[in-house]
């Protein structure tokens, strides 16, 4: 018998609105060349995770490695999920540039 205070919970990977709140209120405090630097650090961050998640996509995984393609498939979901939340923290720090800038 199984109850569902054994069921497994699965909350890695998700982002808390109050997540997105905070970082809302850090952008507004920060100067134009603060924000400038930020947006940069996190285009870079995109672009790496891009290229990375791309690198994973590709890989030649043998087959006799079970579960290879799973691994994979995991890997790429994380990092799409990762860019998504880069591109939302873009659109704050460019939301709060064009507010302040």
């Amino acid at each position: 018998m199984s109850s569902v205070a054994e069921a497994p919970v699965f909350a890695g990977g998700c982002v808390s609105p109050l997540s997105a709140s905070a970082d809302t209120v850090k952008y507004d405090k920060m100067s134009c060349a603060e924000l400038n630097v930020a947006m940069g650090d996190v285009a870079t961050d995109v672009s790496r995770t891009a290229v990375n998640r791309g690198k994973v996509a590709q890989t030649n995984i043998p087959t006799w490695l079970w579960g290879g393609q799973r691994v994979a498939a995991a890997v790429t979901a994380r990092q799409s999920a990762r860019i998504e939340q880069l591109q939302r923290q873009e659109a704050a720090i460019a939301a709060a540039r064009r507010s302040k800038c």
